[in-house]
């Protein structure tokens, strides 16, 4: 038996994981390009489906790699290391596709609307006791801030009553409140005039709703797949982009959803909206694309907001065709710049 995009069976008690078990079979192969979260279970889960007369129990298989301190976490790695070396091959890019040109990489900063900078400040000043307590924050208590200001990062309008309304209304507001909005209201009119084609990635599905508001507004055409979006209309959706001719200018994706197993060959830019806590996840949503896309140069802006804690928090991933007016092959220079900023 061999399954493609084996992460589908990394939860045991999904129906395709049950049902791949209980069949009989003399040889089992996974073949998956996406990284696991740092969680056990998942591999043991992985593991379990190759040779579940050795990796049986999930629970001994936690205590085998408990960890405590930096020590112990440095100990766990090299335990995995040893665990995996029988069961796994690796296929990097630099051993298999070696005329694949190589990654640049160019940083822009931008600054906080007036918005959310009295959000971020707002945040700040109501966690402040707890950010300042002796010995450190609680890690679960940390985490919750560093969301709520990385949804501040994202857009305001992610948290309740930041919009006006009801009744709510779009218009330039939409833009005009998110320093990462505001780039995408510069830079999306001068990749339609070249006629490029835009895949935009975000991790938060509430980011693709106002997205979905703003393409609305401007009347640009656009199809979406997030972890709703059940087999067979994402399959339609990858069809209709694809198509020859096709009318549609932008595809609207959730990171993990959409950097899976997804086919948009035809797409010649990448962006990705926010980057996730895990950086593997936003190189599989972009070696998804590279892979399909072989004679292209690929150009990776990150967007970073000075004065926040999130500094590598945005990248936006150009994917330059040979025939693309911001194609470089010298130096990234990227999109037309003045004083660091989108012209």
């Amino acid at each position: 038996m061999i399954i493609d995009e084996a992460h589908r069976i990394k939860n045991p008690n999904s129906s395709l994981s049950q049902v791949a078990r209980v069949m009989n079979t003399d040889f089992r192969l996974l073949i998956t390009g996406t990284p696991l979260q740092n969680n056990l279970n998942e591999l043991w889960a992985l593991l379990n489906f190759i040779l579940p007369e050795i990796f049986g129990d999930a629970d001994q298989f936690d205590k085998w790699f408990s960890m405590s301190g930096a020590d112990g976490q440095e100990n766990v790695i090299k335990k995995l290391h040893t665990v995996l070396r029988p069961f796994m091959i690796r296929r990097v890019k630099k051993d298999v596709a070696c005329g694949l040109p190589p990654k640049k990489e160019t940083k822009l900063y931008i600054g906080l609307t007036k918005m959310q900078q009295e959000w971020y400040k707002r945040l700040l000043r109501k966690d402040a006791t707890e950010l300042n307590a002796l010995g450190g924050p609680d890690k679960v208590r940390l985490l919750n801030v560093l969301m709520q200001l990385r949804k501040v990062c994202n857009h305001p309008y992610l948290f309740e009553g930041a919009e006006q309304g009801p009744p709510y209304s779009d218009g330039p507001h939409l833009w005009e409140n998110s320093g990462k909005m505001s780039l995408l209201h510069k830079l999306l009119p001068k990749l339609k005039a070249q006629g490029s084609r835009v895949l935009i990635f975000s991790q938060m599905t509430r980011i693709l709703d106002i997205l979905e508001d703003y393409f609305r507004l401007v009347q640009y055409n656009y199809c979406r797949i997030d972890g709703n979006t059940d087999g067979e209309a994402r399959d339609t959706q990858m069809d209709i982009f694809n198509a020859p001719q096709s009318e549609k200018f932008a595809f609207l994706l959730s990171t993990r959803a959409g950097g899976l197993g997804i086919n948009l060959a035809t797409a010649d830019i990448v962006i990705l909206y926010d980057s996730d806590w895990n950086p593997q996840v936003d190189l599989q949503a972009m070696v998804s694309i590279a892979v399909s896309l072989q004679f292209y140069s690929i150009l990776f802006y990150s967007l970073l907001y000075r004065g926040t804690f999130l500094y590598s928090n945005v990248i936006i991933s150009l994917v330059i065709g040979p025939s693309s007016p911001y194609r470089s092959d010298e130096t990234s220079t990227g999109l037309p710049l003045r004083d660091g900023r989108l012209s």
